[in-house]
């Protein structure tokens, strides 16, 4: 696993095949870090599928309100929801959408993110400026890219838990 510098800027998810550690970019995009940290908290994210996979794009995850594989999980409406917060304000920057990268998901409306995001595959450089980038994968990008592809997949992967890193080691 890699050298955790921040661990109350760092995510912990857990999939299965390993644990994916995330760097979160609050001087970048400091309401999309928080609100992860938050639904992270509060448990929220925990066993959420990733319910958008495409081969050589990203992988999609953090519909707390439709994707709880535990609790009301709705394949058909997976993709739909957010969380019981507010949508987020556009936070755009120069980072470009590098392999690894978070992007916030969002609907057709720059100021619609809420607790979905993704995980690029690969560089996808077309997304500059329209998506906010909020973190990237330090550790575990192995495990990523063995998440099951689909749109929905068949039998989604889940993250399994997420945590901060700072309450993780307590």
């Amino acid at each position: 696993m890699a050298e955790i510098k921040d661990p109350e800027n760092t995510i912990l998810i857990e999939l299965k095949d390993g644990t994916v550690v995330i760097e979160l970019l609050p001087d970048v995009a400091p309401k999309h870090s928080e609100r992860m940290k938050e639904l992270a908290r509060e448990g929220a994210y925990d066993n959420v599928a990733f319910h958008r996979v495409i081969d050589g794009f990203m992988a999609q995850t953090g519909d707390v309100e439709h994707a709880n594989m535990e609790k009301d999980y709705n394949p058909g409406r997976a993709g739909t929801g957010g969380s019981d917060k507010p949508d987020l304000p556009a936070e755009f920057s120069k980072l470009p959408h590098d392999r690894g990268t978070l992007g916030a998901a969002r609907s057709m409306n720059p100021n619609s993110a809420n607790s979905q995001f993704f995980i690029n595959f690969k560089d996808n450089h077309f997304l500059n400026g329209q998506y906010t980038v909020y973190g990237r994968v330090i550790s575990g990008m192995e495990f990523v890219d063995k998440i099951v592809r689909g749109e929905p997949p068949r039998n989604p992967d889940r993250m399994i838990s997420v945590k901060v890193a700072a309450d993780a080691q307590a």
